[in-house]
């Protein structure tokens, strides 16, 4: 096995019908730009009916039809914020305990020691973070998956990677490695990704790559590393 493999994301995404929802982070192929990628997908009516808004630096989820929404809970949440030099992207709720621990001058796993996995048993899905940390003109991420370690959610283990950025490489990391019932959860270090230049071309492979019944949501920011300011592409299934 070749440990330094790196997939398109479009082929990692086609090859999943259901990975529930998922974080990519990496550099751009010519070095200048942060990214990150988010997508939401879902099997039930409540979480297929979603949809993203972008508001100001932020983005939040809400129901598309609100008359249909059976449940909030797990499903409607701000999936990214921003907290000083930092852009927080996560699967859940947790995004706001990241926010509030930064924002008292704490770290990003002192945050999500007080979090676990999401209590959906029998899925018992897990709670997938991100974190981009921009210093000077560069950057660094790190990841973190919080999953169950036993079939009855008896103890939750917590795994983080942190990363320095390579130019044309991405991290991927996801909720469950395949559909199933219950579904099984994400196993292994998150995979390795091509990044490229062009934030049309990524964000057209990913919405294509997602499994058409099970896609919701994507979206997409490219960050200049000098300038600070971003491109972002937004699409939902439902409009």
């Amino acid at each position: 096995m070749n440990v330094y493999e790196t997939f398109k994301a479009k082929d990692l995404l086609a090859a999943n019908t259901y990975g529930g929802r998922g974080i990519m982070i990496g550099k751009s192929a010519d070095g200048t730009k942060a990214v990150f990628a988010y997508f939401i997908m879902g099997r039930s009516e409540n979480s297929r009916n979603r949809i993203f808004i972008e508001n100001g630096d932020e983005v939040i989820i809400n129901a598309f039809e609100p008359e249909k929404l059976a449940d909030p809970t797990l499903v409607i949440y701000s999936p990214v914020r921003v907290s000083g030099n930092s852009t927080i992207v996560t699967n859940g709720d947790q995004t706001d305990t990241i926010y509030d621990f930064l924002e008292a001058g704490k770290s990003f796993e002192e945050a999500l020691e007080t979090r676990e996995f999401e209590p959906d048993a029998p899925n018992l899905t897990p709670r997938i973070s991100g974190i981009l940390n921009f210093e000077g003109e560069d950057f660094k991420y790190k990841m973190s998956i919080l999953k169950s370690g036993t079939p009855d959610g008896a103890v939750c283990n917590r795994y983080t990677y942190s990363y320095t950025p390579v130019a044309g490489l991405g991290h991927y990391i996801h909720t469950y490695n395949c559909d199933g019932n219950p579904i099984p959860t994400f196993t292994g270090e998150p995979e390795r990704i091509e990044i490229p230049d062009c934030i049309e071309c990524f964000t057209n492979d990913l919405w294509e790559g997602l499994n058409e019944d099970n896609k919701v949501s994507l979206y997409v920011r490219f960050i200049d590393l000098k300038t600070g300011k971003y491109e972002s592409r937004l699409i939902n299934k439902n409009k």
